[in-house]
């Protein structure tokens, strides 16, 4: 092994264990790499900068800042009304009820730490009063939060699509169904676990007249997946137009008709957006410079040879790096398994005949499952700071889960029509 990709093996994983964030991780572990190689700095700087000069990333920002408006708004408490008069009154209530809503709310967020901020803030301490446990409604929570990345718009699937050349818009359609279906694999787990500790409670079943009032209450959070989706599907707008109407959209609801927004609340929006934005680009600037040191000492050649006997299978090809990521992803974040897999493996994906948008569904999909192990599990850190919980008792509560969402991705890696049917 040359002696950069040594240190970049040695480093790497020795920063993440030691807590530091994974932008400064990959970024110290490649100016290592550069100096041991005698490559000038300039290298990482130019790689980095050229790195964010793309049209699509900047839908990211934007998608971002919608998603904080919502957050610091009132869209969220009227899709939870939504939820809970649809779902609330099945054996189990709240718990699909939190579900129910973080798939809603997906569709404003595109951000899964988001998602269960805003859901899981309001439903867990609901779901206590109630009677459900305290570990299982915050792993019920966390673990709806990452449909926030599944359902479009979702920043993972925009920073895929950069990386693989695939269209966004394809992405964010495809991404539609397989969202629904985990969703509702995560409901029926809520439905048995809530059977199996006799969680029973549910809400009185809401009358007709409650639920028509509770999705008028919610007409503006329920148009802006039709606005996003609708312009971009419709060809009307690329994803990034969209980004920037559904921020001009929560701006003018949340500001001008509902009056929700205070000087302090656009002052948390514009923090919040500025430094999840730094932390993202940030992965994305370093992750490539990782990519580019790879290719440069061959390493995607070596992955491709080394798993070239499964290149005629892509059964088998699918199941090893659906294991891989499980894998991976318990010790890396998502976007950074995203920005560094994504060009190693596509030669030989594109070998095997595997739709790659079909795969960039499985990939977010699998890499959204690190959201929830430890230690790099965002999410439930998330669910620890809402609820108080230890991060060892939560990651026990969250195991459930974890095994029906791997089942479902293993479902929709081997039935494509599930992501490719609206396509």
């Amino acid at each position: 092994m040359d002696f950069p990709i040594l240190i970049i093996t040695i480093m790497l994983p020795l920063l993440l264990i030691l807590s530091v964030p994974i932008g400064v991780a990959i970024g110290l572990s490649v100016a290592l790499a550069i100096i041991s190689a005698g490559l000038p700095v300039q290298f990482l700087m130019q790689k980095m900068f050229m790195s964010l000069d793309a049209f699509p990333l900047l839908a990211v920002p934007f998608f971002i800042m919608a998603g904080e408006v919502m957050q610091k708004g009132s869209m969220a408490e009227s899709l939870l009304k939504v939820s809970r008069c649809l779902i609330g009154h099945v054996t189990g209530g709240l718990a699909h009820v939190s579900v129910l809503t973080c798939l809603f709310y997906g569709a404003l967020s595109g951000s899964a730490p988001a998602t269960v901020a805003a859901v899981g803030g309001i439903m867990i301490p609901s779901m206590e009063k109630e009677g459900f446990s305290k570990s299982f409604s915050t792993a019920t929570n966390v673990a709806a939060g990452c449909l926030g990345v599944m359902i479009p718009p979702s920043v993972p699937l925009i920073i895929y699509g950069t990386t693989a050349n695939v269209s966004v818009g394809d992405l964010f359609i495809a991404g539609i169904v397989p969202g629904v279906f985990i969703g509702i694999v995560l409901m029926i787990t809520c439905f048995f676990l809530a059977k199996h500790h006799g969680f029973n409670t549910k809400s009185k079943k809401a009358t007709y007249k409650e639920t028509l009032q509770a999705l008028f209450d919610a007409k503006y959070a329920l148009l802006v997946p039709i606005i996003v989706l609708g312009g971009i599907y419709g060809g009307i707008t690329t994803p990034t137009e969209a980004g920037a109407i559904a921020v001009a959209y929560a701006l003018f609801i949340e500001g001008v008709v509902l009056k929700k927004l205070t000087k302090q609340k656009i002052w948390l929006i514009l923090r919040g957006t500025t430094i999840t934005n730094a932390t993202i680009f940030l992965v994305v600037a370093t992750a490539t410079a990782l990519g580019q040191i790879l290719l440069i000492y061959n390493v995607p050649n070596a992955l491709v040879n080394a798993l070239s006997g499964l290149a005629n299978n892509a059964n088998l090809l699918l199941l090893a790096i659906i294991i891989m990521l499980l894998i991976l992803g318990t010790f890396m974040d998502a976007l950074a398994n995203i920005l560094i897999l994504t060009p190693l493996l596509q030669p030989l994906l594109m070998k095997a005949g595997i739709n790659m948008t079909h795969f960039g569904i499985i990939m977010i999909a699998t890499a959204s499952v690190g959201f929830l192990t430890p230690p790099v599990g965002v999410n439930l850190f998330v669910g620890c700071g809402i609820s108080g919980i230890s991060i060892e008792k939560l990651s026990y509560a969250v195991l459930p889960f974890v095994f029906t969402m791997t089942a479902a991705i293993l479902v929709i890696a081997y039935i494509p029509k599930i992501a490719l049917c609206l396509l």
